[in-house]
């Protein structure tokens, strides 16, 4: 395995305010029902469930919801001669994208819900994103496919770091 030179790396996670909100209300119905059927030992709702299914519930929506979106992340890496981008947890390996591939790239300034329906992994008329938050990335223009969006929190300090590494990709490759 060979070490490999890093020329840039950001990890995000989702910052939204309302998304947190919308998380944690609907997490809370799934408390609100534990603590009070089980711990208080009521009845929960108009057809409650038995004290293990509600158990189970709570467990994976109002604890593994919060934890999941809390733990997903976007890291994108600059390395010399490719890019490498991870949604965790979609992706279990980094997608490579070979910097020979890329035609041309740019910093834009986008609508992540008009142009590609939101944060995420993405598709849209627009070609493909990897985005967690804000408005701002590199679009990657391939010779043979549709682009391909990074969005970023840092996007002169991406732009910068993939003029370096295609600059550099024959000092590496041997």
């Amino acid at each position: 395995m060979t070490n490999r030179i890093i020329l840039y790396r950001e990890k995000q996670r989702f910052r939204q305010f309302w998304l947190w909100v919308v998380v944690l209300a609907v997490a809370s119905i799934f408390w609100t029902g534990f603590v009070y059927q089980v711990l208080l030992g009521g009845s929960y709702g108009n057809r409650p469930v038995s004290d293990v299914q509600l158990a189970v519930l709570f467990v994976l929506v109002g604890l593994g919801l919060p934890y999941f979106f809390y733990r997903m992340s976007l890291t994108t890496e600059v390395q010399p001669g490719e890019v490498r981008v991870r949604f965790w947890p979609f992706h279990i390996k980094p997608v490579k994208i070979p910097l020979h591939l890329v035609r041309d790239y740019e910093r834009v300034t986008y609508n992540p819900i008009v142009d590609y329906g939101g944060w995420g992994i993405k598709w849209g008329s627009e070609g493909k994103a990897f985005n967690m938050s804000g408005s701002e990335g590199v679009k990657l223009y391939f010779y043979n496919e549709k682009p391909l969006l990074i969005g970023t929190q840092q996007p002169e300090e991406l732009m910068s770091a993939i003029n370096e590494a295609k600059r550099g990709k024959s000092d590496v490759e041997a």
